[in-house]
């Protein structure tokens, strides 16, 4: 069990660096274990696997302003996926948008071990000026699900296990005209032809709320939006909107759809459209209720699944017109926390349903429970993921 040996190694070293670290230098991590059984409608039978995750993040700072902001993780797979799916090794890897900074170290029909840096940057701050550049994370998003707003770094809420979620390479640019108030311009480009991402963002504050606006070029195309995050009756209330020009290209989805006369109406308008509406509220006894709500124009409500990689070319968060996210959780105990949430697509009827289970053992050492159970019909959105049970150990430090 070499790779067990590594990880250990791994971690023995960052607990005895991080004691000797200078003022000048900030160091922390966390290491991982992680098993899951899944069973998928592909396979006869279910499969058993097993993570080893090693986090290290770091920070010098030359002087008050000016920082260099790295951090890495290493993962070792092993278990009865990699024998069953031949391109297990494909799926695990993290897309790189402009620098190859990852490295497959092994890869045989064991195990495989995947190192990457998925942040690297310098940041620089002179009063209200901050510059940041190299991979970071962008999120302009105000919601907790989907983030249409988000144009560099989109994330997914069934991604339990990356908490940091990938980084871009980018250069950021931000003026803080106040307190809560800023000007803000990005942009991130890539080796792909007309992928480039470049806009700008104005956030301001008014009637309690904090609003943001947007503009830019993301994938040759523009694109404009708007959000906003407040309360109303101590219920928190946030939204997103996107306005998009519509694709250009005639693309294999249109052949398709057009030849069973199922193409939707509206994606023959100039402008692609994604809403977003979020509202959240917790009870005095620690129960919390939060409901999300999804809309694309172009979004479809029969074959779904036929039309996710033409969604995710086209920037869209779900390949469906119309969908519904509800989460329910609860303090068991000061050290324990239950949950479950499911995202519905109410068109072809097919959802997925999360419940968890979180239990601090001691200080710095989590357990976390949770199940991915994916149902639906052939074609719908979610019917061809099976269900995935996982268990996961998590030690900071």
């Amino acid at each position: 069990m070499r790779f067990l040996s590594k990880h250990f190694i791994v971690l023995i070293f960052s607990i005895t660096f991080n004691s000797f670290a200078q003022s000048n230098f900030e160091f922390g991590g966390y290491a991982k274990y992680l098993f899951n059984t899944s069973k998928y409608p592909q396979l006869s039978e279910r499969t058993y696997d097993h993570i080893l995750h090693n986090r290290i993040n770091t920070k010098y700072f030359f002087d008050d302003s000016f920082a260099l902001i790295g951090e890495f993780r290493f993962r070792t797979f092993f278990g009865s996926s990699i024998e069953k799916l031949p391109e297990f090794s494909s799926l695990i890897k993290t897309k790189q948008p402009l620098f190859n900074l990852d490295w497959m170290l092994w890869n045989t029909n064991k195990s495989i071990g995947y190192a990457e840096v998925d942040r690297l940057y310098f940041d620089y701050n002179a009063n209200q000026f901050q510059i940041t550049l190299g991979r970071q994370r962008i999120a302009w998003g105000t919601s907790w699900v989907w983030n249409p707003t988000d144009l560099f770094n989109p994330l997914s809420i069934l991604d339990f296990d990356y908490e940091e979620y990938p980084g871009n390479d980018a250069l950021r640019l931000q003026y803080y005209t106040g307190a809560i108030s800023k000007v803000e311009f990005a942009i991130a480009p890539t080796r792909e032809k007309n992928k480039l991402t470049a806009a700008g963002l104005i956030s301001l504050n008014a009637f309690d709320y904090d609003f943001n606006f947007l503009a830019g070029l993301k994938n040759h195309r523009w694109i404009a939006g708007f959000s906003w995050v407040g309360d109303i009756a101590d219920a928190g209330f946030r939204g997103e909107i996107t306005f998009q020009e519509k694709s250009k290209r005639l693309t294999e989805y249109e052949t398709f759809y057009s030849s069973f006369n199922l193409l939707p109406v509206s994606y023959n308008n100039q402008n692609q459209i994604s809403i977003v509406l979020s509202g959240d509220y917790t009870f005095p006894n620690s129960f919390y209720i939060h409901t999300e709500i999804l809309y694309n124009n172009i979004g479809v409500k029969t074959f779904t699944s036929q039309f996710t990689q033409e969604a995710n070319e086209l920037g869209l968060l779900s390949p469906s017109r119309l969908s519904l996210f509800q989460e329910f959780s609860y303090n068991i105990s000061p050290l324990t926390r239950a949950g479950i949430f499911t995202i519905l697509n109410p068109d072809d009827k097919s959802y997925v349903i999360v419940p968890s289970l979180s239990y601090s053992i001691v200080t710095n050492l989590d357990l976390y429970l949770i199940a991915l159970l994916f149902e639906g019909d052939e074609y719908s959105q979610y019917g061809s993921f099976g269900n995935s049970i996982f268990a996961r150990l998590k030690y900071s430090f």
